[in-house]
């Protein structure tokens, strides 16, 4: 896992990955800021931690994700899920873990994409909105999608109300897309990607 934050949809993987069923086990979590509530987290889950603090590679961002690239195999990670990374990624890092890093993304693609998601959702006028599991590319927020939630836009929602239903949603999709994903469910891929329909080995290593 990499996170910058609270890490709240960090808490929800760990626990769903507390089922023995689960097909994958959070073995290490990434922050590139000292401090955030989610390496408290993962303490209390008794998940390694680490710190790797990109002001400290004084924005050399390609030995900032080597720096990443190299922890997360030396703790023989399989897979990388972003849950509130708010660094945007190269494509060192992507290529690297092409076919086997995803994120969420509070909107349902491929509509608002980017920042600001509820409030453009609000300033559009939908009555939909939600949010989106997908593989990550090189392309922002264009990846393969796996999963996604929908949420009604009510007449009286403000950013707040919309982000905390969003959230709750996204709760529940980002463990079922790390599921279906690590048990070999995760459907067709696009050309060039077979190998993420297939059975892969229980209980996947995943930061």
């Amino acid at each position: 896992m990499l996170i910058s934050g609270r890490g709240s949809n960090l808490a929800a993987l760990l626990a769903a990955a507390g089922d023995p069923a689960f097909p994958a086990v959070i073995e290490l979590v990434v922050s590139n800021r000292q401090g955030v509530a989610g390496l408290a987290g993962a303490s209390a889950a008794g998940v390694a931690s680490m710190v790797i603090e990109h002001r400290s590679f004084r924005d050399d961002r390609a030995s900032h994700e080597a720096a990443i690239d190299t922890a997360l195999r030396n703790a023989g990670i399989e897979l990388v899920c972003l849950a509130g990374y708010m660094r945007l990624l190269t494509p060192f890092l992507v290529t690297a873990w092409a076919g086997r890093m995803l994120n969420i993304h509070p909107s349902l693609l491929p509509a608002f994409p980017g920042l600001n998601t509820h409030a453009r959702a609000l300033a559009a006028g939908v009555k939909l909105h939600g949010c989106t599991v997908h593989l990550v590319t090189n392309a922002t927020d264009e990846g393969p999608i796996l999963a996604q939630a929908a949420v009604p836009v009510l007449p009286d929602d403000t950013e707040a109300s919309l982000a905390a239903r969003v959230l709750a949603q996204e709760h529940v999709i980002y463990p079922l897309a790390l599921r279906l994903l690590a048990g070999g469910n995760a459907g067709t891929p696009p050309s060039g990607s077979a190998a993420l329909c297939n059975p892969l080995p229980t209980r996947l290593r995943v930061a």
